[in-house]
């Protein structure tokens, strides 16, 4: 980092603001100022006063200073991409501080070069930092008592870019002001600094680094930094692709920012409403500068003169918003930026790092499963519905990995609050996610929760053809509870139903699994611990979306911990992958400036259950899909290959539930209600009973993914689990 300590001020520089006449107080200025005559005189001869500056007296003046300012890496955007099938990218959405895009030599138009140069600094391959007839004659303006003049060189102006740009990274909003003011106030002394630094960078560094810099580094007005993206800005181009006229527009806008900027409404000021004529008075003196120092023919001129300032205005995509359809799994991502610590000590830290640090960021996305479930969730869910305020949310995870391939819901995306208050199908509410990740607090899954007391049913050394009572009773007396004590609910009016009503007579795990029968689940937990299946639900990933513990209540292996869908896709997929279960991630790789590979999470695999209890489950989800309350889903799945599955719905069918996996991919649908509580088998989208949508959905998503990733048949049970020959199993 650049230390700029303040040179002690002269008095004397002080006393030629009074001096009378731009001759008089120019010489005056000269003889009193040592250190500018040292500067002078190195802008004149740079090779014979630089090589012999340390050894002059004079010199002391500056010794406070450093040499020069390191050319280092500019604020950029960053982007988050996903990949599609063929290798390419997609660009999601980028995030920026200054939108800027650093490009090399190469990617920068001859005629901007040439126009910078003729325009900017005419001797910038000629004096060594300091333009001696541009400072001598701004000085004489300045001392003379009118308006402080710039007469700064290219690298001057650079320099001067530099010390700004280090004050846009400090944290602090004082300390970033006062470091602005330093490094851009109007005095002789600040002048003396900047012109030292100059001299020192064009020490260390090529004309050609120096250009190039300056093109990365200078404003083009408002956020946009650089003129690769002022080219696309401006001119829907690139750096390299400039016309002589787009790039004398462009140049003519770094004179004054605020007056030549093409992307301004009509004013007296900008000219808009002439054609941009005030940025088209100074493009076309760049251009006789450029045909007077010989850059351009007189036809070329004629020709670029002659023509009209047309700027295209190409707004740059920032935040997830533009992400559309992809733009609550973007979200996703932010939320994991600003938790990982590779990008700084807290979330403000980080997430301020990633927005100027010219990051790529390759998320897990799979275009083509995402694609599909963002289709069909526009196609079966309206985005408003005037029955009620329902959700509807999408998310698929590859078995074995982790990797997220799909999030989406049927809300437009926007953090917003004005946004939002324009209409309820606005949110910043992630539905898929936990609270603490940008989400909700999470949905009742119902059934869908009870392949987590089936699990402990068969860890517990139980069979699919064990039979329980499964009566509905108002008494179910005592439950076994080894981590609070038994509960007893003799006395809590604890009488649940089973959803059509079956009276429940000795089902085996089996058939209530098929059939989905609620007594017969609560039968099951009747010889099982409380606490056990509890913590056999954590070994799969589960935890309250809201961040409080699991509650493990008799009612709460029917599903009524609030749940994000997410961790119900990342349960099923470990159940898919033989019991072993993976976290969830959304990032595959980030490539930070300069093509450095950054560190990013990783999953974490962990065996919930051995792979004969997955198995277990698994053979009992595969006959929820052929013969159970799965069947609409699995029969219009194509390609169909062996899938697990189990539906969920909530009381008075107010939240309804699909969760299944392939070996490759889980993917889970819900339909909610947000707010309040409505039917979804007594209401309809369009002709179309809400409470079906759910298998609308489900098989395009895995249709998809059958297509891309296949599916291997699951693993054989063993004989302790299996269920007798010729069991059969109830189902709706």
């Amino acid at each position: 980092m650049v230390q700029v300590t303040q040179i002690p001020s002269n008095s004397a520089l002080s006393r030629l603001r009074t001096l009378h006449g731009a001759l008089g107080g120019l010489l005056g200025f000269v003889a009193m100022s040592v250190a500018a005559g040292v500067l002078v005189t190195a802008s004149m001869t740079p090779v014979v006063a630089l090589s012999g500056l340390a050894a002059t007296n004079t010199i002391s003046v500056f010794e406070s200073l450093p040499d020069y300012v390191n050319i280092e890496p500019l604020s950029q955007k960053s982007d988050i991409l996903a990949t599609r099938s063929d290798g390419t990218v997609e660009l999601l959405a980028s995030f920026y501080d200054q939108n800027r895009i650093e490009v090399s030599w190469d990617a920068i138009s001859q005629f901007a070069k040439d126009a910078a140069v003729s325009g900017e600094d005419p001797r910038f391959y000629e004096h060594g930092g300091v333009d001696l007839q541009g400072t001598l004659r701004a000085t004489a303006t300045t001392v003379a008592g009118g308006d402080t003049q710039g007469g700064s060189s290219i690298t001057q102006q650079y320099v001067k870019n530099v010390l700004v740009q280090k004050c846009e990274l400090l944290a602090d909003q004082r300390a970033r002001d006062a470091c602005y003011r330093a490094a851009t106030e109007t005095t002789p002394d600040r002048k003396l600094k900047e012109m030292r630094l100059a001299i020192g960078v064009e020490k260390t560094y090529s004309k050609r680094d120096i250009l190039r810099q300056y093109f990365n580094i200078t404003g083009f007005g408002g956020t946009v930094y650089g003129i690769e993206a002022a080219a696309s800005y401006y001119f829907n181009t690139t750096a390299a692709l400039l016309t002589l006229p787009q790039a004398a527009s462009l140049v003519a806008i770094v004179n004054n920012p605020v007056k030549f900027r093409l992307d301004q409404p009509a004013s007296e000021t900008n000219g808009a409403a002439d054609g941009y004529a005030a940025n088209k008075q100074r493009r076309n003196y760049i251009l006789r500068e450029m045909l007077r120092h010989k850059k351009l023919s007189q036809t070329d001129f004629d020709a670029a003169a002659a023509a009209p300032v047309e700027p295209i205005i190409t707004e740059p995509s920032t935040g997830c918003q533009t992400a559309v359809g992809n733009a609550f799994f973007c979200d996703y991502v932010t939320k994991i930026l600003q938790t990982d610590p590779t990008f700084g000590a807290d979330a403000a830290t980080r997430m301020l790092n990633f927005r100027r640090g010219g990051y790529d960021v390759y998320t897990t996305l799979d275009l083509d499963v995402q694609n599909a479930a963002v289709t069909t969730m526009n196609q079966q869910v309206p985005k408003v519905y005037a029955g009620g305020d329902v959700g509807a949310i999408i998310t698929s995870v590859q078995v074995g990995t982790g990797r997220v391939l799909a999030m989406t819901q049927n809300k437009d995306y926007s953090q917003d609050p004005a946004v939002q208050a324009t209409g309820a199908n606005f949110t910043g509410i992630n539905y898929a996610t936990d609270y603490a990740e940008g989400g909700s607090s999470g949905f009742q899954p119902g059934s869908t929760y009870k392949v987590f007391t089936l699990a402990e049913w068969l860890k517990e050394g139980h069979s699919l053809n064990e039979r329980v009572d499964s009566r509905r009773k108002a008494n179910w007396g005592t439950f076994q509870d080894s981590c609070f004590g038994p509960q007893n609910y003799s006395r809590e009016g604890f009488n649940p139903r089973n959803d059509a009503n079956e009276s429940g007579t000795n089902y085996s795990a089996l058939q209530a699994t098929v059939g989905s029968i609620n007594t017969g689940f609560i039968g099951m937990a009747k010889k099982l611990d409380l606490c056990g299946i509890r913590q056999t639900a954590e070994a799969f990933g589960m935890h309250r979306a809201d961040g409080n513990p699991l509650s493990q209540s008799a009612a709460s292996i029917i599903g009524t911990n609030e749940i994000a869908p997410l961790s119900m896709a990342v349960a099923f997929a470990g159940i898919a992958n033989k019991g072993v279960t993976c976290s969830p991630i959304a990032i595959d790789r980030i490539v930070g400036p300069g093509g450095v590979e950054i560190p990013v999470p990783s999953s974490v695999c962990t065996q919930s259950v051995d792979a004969t209890v997955a198995a277990g489950l698994a053979y009992a989800m595969h006959r929820v899909m052929v013969s159970g309350t799965g069947q609409q889903s699995n029969y219009n799945t194509n390609p169909n290959v062996p899938m697990i599955g189990k539906t969920g719905t909530t009381d008075g069918a107010k939240d309804t539930w699909m969760s299944g996996a392939s070996t490759k991919v889980a993917t889970v649908v819900a339909v909610v209600s947000l707010t309040g509580a409505l039917s979804q088998r007594r209401q309809f989208f369009g002709r179309d009973q809400i409470a079906t949508a759910r298998h609308r959905m489900w098989p395009v998503v895995m249709s998809a993914a059958n297509a891309k990733y296949g599916g291997d048949a699951f693993e054989e049970l063993a004989p302790r689990v299996s269920p007798q020959p010729g069991a059969t199993a109830a189902g709706r």
